[in-house]
C-alpha cells in the first residue's frame, strides 16, 4: 500500500490544486487511497520540521521490539541538541518506555523522545544509524534527521516527505493509540501528572482524526501532520510554518470544510513579530485572538 502510494503521489503532484488560503506556508493535503494530491502549497521545499520528528523516533523505536514496560532513564535533550527544553519530568528518574513513548508523542515532551533515543539498543549511535535506514527506506529523498526531538533546525524535510512519514507511521496500532488520544494521568515518579494533546482538535464533536503531530520550533514556526477522515474520505494532512497556533489551527478547519464541501474560513490573527520584516516571527500567545469572516 505504502509504495503504491508514493507512486500515485508523484503521479499526480502536477495535478494538485491551490483552492485553499493557507496561512501555512508549506502544505500538502493527500487523498489516502488514491495517493491524489487535492492541495499543496510549496509542498517540495525543505524546511526544518520541528517535533514532527518524533513519529519517526516512534517508528524507530516500535521497529527494534523492545520490551515497553521496561523502566528506562530519563534524560536532559540538551546535551545532544544543544537546546533547553521545559518538561515536567525529572532527569535521571525511571519510568516505563511505554510511558515514555505516550509522552514524546502525544504531549511532545523533548525529554521522553531523547530518552526513547539512548535507550535503543545499541545507544544513540544505532538510533541515528536506524534512522538513517529508515528515511531511505520510505524514500523520504529530500529529509534529514540528526536527532530524536526535533529542537535542531538540521531535522528537516519537504510536506511531501512527510505525507510519506505519516502514511507510514499510520501502520503503527501504538502511535495511532496514542496521537489521537485527547489527555492521560499517568504516575510519575510517584505522583499523578495530566497530560494532554498538544493538538487540540483530537477529541473535539465532528472531528475523525486517526493520526496526529503537532511540532513547533522558531526557525519551523507552527507545524501539523494529521490523517483526517471527513467527507467520505482518508486523507492524509501536512501543515508547516504557521506563525501562530490558531492560524493553524484555521488551515486545519478549512482543510476539513473543504473535503466536506463548505466555504474555508478567512482567518486573521493579532500577532507581535520581532521586528519588520524579520526572517522568523516570534513566539506569540497559544490563545491569540482570531477574526473569522465567513464569506
Amino acid at each position: 500500500m505504502f509504495k503504491r502510494f508514493v507512486v500515485v503521489l508523484l503521479l499526480a503532484y502536477a495535478t494538485s490544486a491551490t483552492a485553499l488560503p493557507f496561512a501555512s506556508r508549506y502544505a500538502l493535503v493527500i487523498e489516502e487511497g488514491s495517493g491524489k494530491v487535492l492541495l499543496a502549497k510549496n509542498a517540495d521545499v525543505t524546511v526544518p520540521i520541528a517535533s514532527l520528528t518524533k513519529l519517526m523516533t516512534a517508528m524507530v523505536v516500535l521497529d527494534a521490539g523492545p520490551d515497553m514496560d521496561e523502566a528506562i532513564t530519563i534524560e536532559d535533550p540538551s546535551v545532544l541538541t544543544k537546546r533547553r527544553s521545559k518538561t515536567r519530568l525529572t532527569d535521571g528518574g525511571m519510568l516505563p518506555r511505554r510511558t515514555v513513548l505516550e509522552l514524546a508523542l502525544m504531549s511532545s515532551d523533548n525529554h521522553a523522545a531523547v530518552s526513547l533515543a539512548y535507550a535503543y539498543p545499541g545507544g544513540i549511535a544505532a538510533f541515528l544509524a536506524a534512522v538513517a535506514t529508515k528515511v531511505n527506506d520510505l524514500g523520504m529523498t529530500h529529509t534529514y534527521i540528526g536527532e530524536p526531538t526535533g529542537l535542531s533546525e538540521a531535522n528537516r524535510s519537504t510536506a511531501e516527505d512527510l505525507a510519506k512519514m505519516a502514511v507510514a507511521a499510520a501502520g503503527y496500532p501504538e502511535i495511532v493509540r496514542i496521537t489521537t488520544s485527547s489527555g492521560k494521568t499517568l504516575d510519575v515518579h510517584g505522583r499523578s501528572v495530566e497530560f494532554h494533546n498538544t493538538n487540540h482538535l483530537v477529541g473535539q464533536l465532528g472531528w475523525d482524526i486517526l493520526l496526529s503531530k503537532t511540532g513547533f520550533t522558531i526557525p519551523a514556526g507552527r507545524c501539523l501532520i494529521m490523517r483526517l477522515s471527513a467527507g467520505g474520505q482518508t486523507v492524509i494532512v501536512v501543515l508547516l510554518n504557521a506563525i501562530t497556533s490558531p492560524l493553524r489551527m484555521i488551515d486545519a478547519l478549512n482543510v476539513r470544510r473543504f473535503l466536506i464541501g463548505e466555504q474555508p474560513l478567512l482567518a486573521r490573527a493579532d500577532v507581535h513579530r520581532r521586528t519588520p520584516g524579520a526572517l522568523h516571527p516570534a513566539p506569540v500567545n497559544e490563545h491569540a485572538r482570531i477574526h473569522v469572516r465567513i464569506p
